[in-house]
């Protein structure tokens, strides 16, 4: 691999505040996190840096299976309908 081009990546935990859940990870937005920012020791005793997160396959209704169901069948038929004609 070729020195000097890759970004600089360490353990980061994410936190989905709406699911109260934890994720420790490698991500490259570690480099941008300053010395000072939020801590949380994690299980192993360590500790790292916090990044708040909206939402994670903790909270997004496609994972949770909490989501609704979009009616595609009959929207077709209510476009031909509506215009008309069959092509």
């Amino acid at each position: 691999m070729k020195q000097g081009i890759h970004p600089v990546s360490g353990q980061v935990v994410f936190r989905d505040r709406s699911a109260d859940k934890l994720f420790l990870m490698q991500s490259t937005i570690f480099e941008r996190l300053a010395d000072d920012h939020e801590r949380v020791t994690w299980e192993n005793g360590e500790t790292y840096p916090v990044v708040d997160v909206d939402v994670s396959s903790a909270s997004h209704p496609f994972w949770t299976g909490r989501g609704r169901v979009v009616d595609t069948e009959g929207r077709v038929e209510r476009f031909k309908r509506r215009y008309g004609r069959d092509r």
